[in-house]
């Protein structure tokens, strides 16, 4: 597994200090952003697929649960917390764990492996359902069933996948590998960071093939595979 994508929100500077020695420490994790509140997390959260977020609960402005509830893809939350009393609502945001200050570095791996865990489990929940033709994914911080048909295409990003469907965006820890063997014959790879729905194939130009959502390269790798499962005329 690659490194785990790690940022930091709080409003203590030393709590800061202590998570980010911690992150160093550790291998498997790299720290990308830091912030001392959550309005500013919340800009680069939005938009950022991150593995691992250390959340400070009571902050001003907007708090740690505030910040959980405004966002739309949850990492794996392990909140910090001077509380001995928040496990309750830990388990009730299905948050992977909390630690309570001041944190020790033993009780610190216990939490990012729990983290760690939860993400290598998310790609074996990753299944496919013949019968009816679905995926299950997690994403959102939940198990979702997606129609194949809905799908149009995968798009590799880093150690992440997005998943394009009709309506909706999808992003899953996964590999292009693994979604290859989930995905039945229809689902063809065509670059290094593409696998496209043939059914919503609707047209092909200089390698370029033209979908509703997008304008996807055929590597040259993958060219002579992908026009042989076309059916021409």
């Amino acid at each position: 597994m690659a490194d785990l994508q790690c940022v930091i929100v709080d409003d203590e500077e030393v709590s800061r200090m202590v998570v980010r020695d911690f992150i160093k420490r550790t291998n498997g994790l790299q720290l990308i952003g830091e912030f001392d509140n959550a309005v500013s997390a919340y800009e680069m959260l939005k938009d950022t697929a991150v593995d691992l977020l250390f959340l400070d609960i009571e902050m001003p402005q907007m708090t740690g649960i505030e910040l959980v509830q405004s966002l739309e893809k949850l990492p794996e939350v392990i909140l910090i917390t001077g509380r001995r009393d928040f496990g309750a609502e830990a388990y009730e945001y299905n948050l992977t764990d909390y630690l309570i200050k001041p944190i020790t570095y033993p009780r610190f791996l216990k939490a990012v492996e729990k983290g760690k865990t939860s993400i290598e489990e998310s790609d074996q929940k990753l299944v496919e359902n013949s019968e009816d033709d679905t995926l299950y994914v997690k994403a959102d911080n939940k198990i979702i069933k997606l129609s194949l048909k809905n799908i149009y295409f995968v798009e590799a990003l880093s150690d992440y996948m997005l998943i394009n469907t009709i309506d909706k965006k999808y992003v899953i820890h996964s590999t292009m590998k693994a979604l290859e063997k989930k995905f039945p014959d229809n689902f063809i790879r065509v670059h290094r960071s593409y696998i496209v729905n043939l059914t919503k194939v609707e047209t092909i130009e200089d390698l370029q093939i033209e979908m509703p959502q997008k304008s996807i390269p055929i590597g040259n790798s993958y060219k002579n595979n992908f026009l042989s499962k076309l059916n021409f005329l």
